[in-house]
């Protein structure tokens, strides 16, 4: 597509520069500017465009201002933007009854970010388990994964087993139990009658796109259940497509107690989270006792309607489990070529470079130089994520670019 030409009047090394006295060092981004977007390219202030194989980790599924995620918001924001809870609204029903019918559930509770749709879940897990299950107070525990990533609250880095995530961020939230992922023997153990609930993602992102074995997540499933605790998965980033199935459970037939999503929900407009459940979990919350300021506001559900319109279509998990062939057998190709390793599902990928090759940061910032932008993590591993509406071209040219950048260290 073409993108109108950038009017900044001050150049990427400019602004660079001028965030560095006054924005909290946080991020360490690569050296790129955007300014424009549009579908899967982006423009930087000085005119080059890349191809987007990032997508927002995930909250770009379908692509930079997808026309009628962007027409859907244009028209809310010509009606009614904001009324808090404290009214209703005219969009939300509408919302939350797609959404509920789309996931397979039955109550939604609409927030903003993905990590508030964890905290929310961990407190309805813990007041169910006291309500419902009949736990002692104040002893409900969740067991989760190691090499998570739910969020960065300091309740959820509580259970992370990242030190960066977790140092000199303490004293620490108990109540939660760590086991290995994808080790049901491990997790069995860790399970007794303080268990409210297990928290994990069906495929973990942050740690690499790590994909656990045929039957793990209905061994999760099966466990919770003789347990008589609650299975919430965290699709924040492996829902809505990605995987090539509207959620990533459904490669295994799962369903969970308890679903979050967030990031593609917001069609990459407005930040918009859910918790979605069974209506016995979710009814344990009363008037007062959980809230949101922005939480299911109408242009949040205006635009969250209109994704799970585009997702209704199965047009959007289509191309993911048909690109994701495409994008397998490219990396395929080039293991033993810089590459050692990887996990792809959907288009969806974890790629270990050889460290002999570069950093996960190095191979990222070549990949800019050739116009692709991808994010490294944990050392020499790259994520590849692009927008579902990526063309076979376009994710060609970006494996072509990868192994230019990689064979030229060889």
């Amino acid at each position: 597509m073409t993108i109108a030409p950038s009017r900044s009047l001050r150049s990427s090394a400019e602004l660079i520069r001028a965030e560095e006295p006054v924005l909290a060092h946080n991020y360490h981004p690569l050296p790129v500017v955007v300014a424009r977007a549009e579908g899967t390219w982006v423009e930087d202030v000085e005119g080059r465009r890349y191809l987007d194989m990032l997508a927002g980790y995930s909250a770009l599924n379908f692509g930079h201002r997808h026309p009628a995620l962007i027409e859907a918001a244009h028209r809310q924001l010509d009606q009614l933007t904001l009324t808090s809870r404290a009214f209703h609204n005219d969009r939300l029903a509408q919302f939350a009854e797609s959404l509920a019918e789309l996931t397979g559930l039955d109550m939604v509770l609409p927030m903003n970010t993905g990590a508030e749709a964890v905290e929310s879940a961990i407190k309805v897990a813990r007041k169910w388990a006291y309500e419902v299950k009949g736990v002692a107070p104040d002893q409900a525990t969740i067991v989760v994964a190691a090499d998570n990533f739910h969020g960065r609250t300091t309740t959820i880095v509580s259970f992370s087993t990242d030190e960066t995530a977790r140092a000199g961020f303490g004293p620490f939230t108990p109540g939660f139990r760590v086991v290995p992922y994808n080790d049901l023997a491990a997790l069995e153990a860790a399970i007794d009658e303080t268990t409210a609930a297990v928290l994990i993602e069906p495929i973990q992102g942050e740690a690499g796109v790590v994909i656990p074995d045929d039957g793990y997540l209905r061994g999760v499933r099966e466990l919770t259940r003789r347990a008589g605790c609650l299975f919430v998965a965290d699709e924040i980033q492996s829902g809505l497509g990605r995987t090539g199935r509207t959620l990533a459970v459904e490669h295994e037939g799962v369903v969970p107690d308890v679903l979050l999503l967030g990031k593609a929900l917001g069609g990459g407009i407005v930040p918009v989270s859910a918790v979605v459940a069974r209506r016995e979990v979710l009814q344990v919350l009363r008037p007062g006792e959980h809230g949101s300021t922005f939480g299911g506001n109408p242009l949040s559900a205006a635009v969250g309607s209109a994704v799970v319109e585009l997702l209704e279509t199965g047009e959007y998990q289509r191309r993911a489990e048909e690109l994701g062939v495409v994008l397998r057998d490219g990396l395929t190709a080039l293991v033993g070529k810089g590459v050692q390793g990887f996990r792809a599902r959907g288009l969806w990928a974890g790629v270990d470079v050889d460290p002999a090759v570069g950093t996960g940061r190095e191979i990222s910032e070549r990949l800019m130089r050739e116009g692709v932008l991808v994010k490294d993590t944990h050392g020499s591993t790259i994520r590849l994520a692009p927008p579902l509406t990526i063309t076979g071209d376009e994710l060609r040219s970006a494996l072509g670019a990868l192994e230019k950048v990689l064979t030229d260290r060889l």
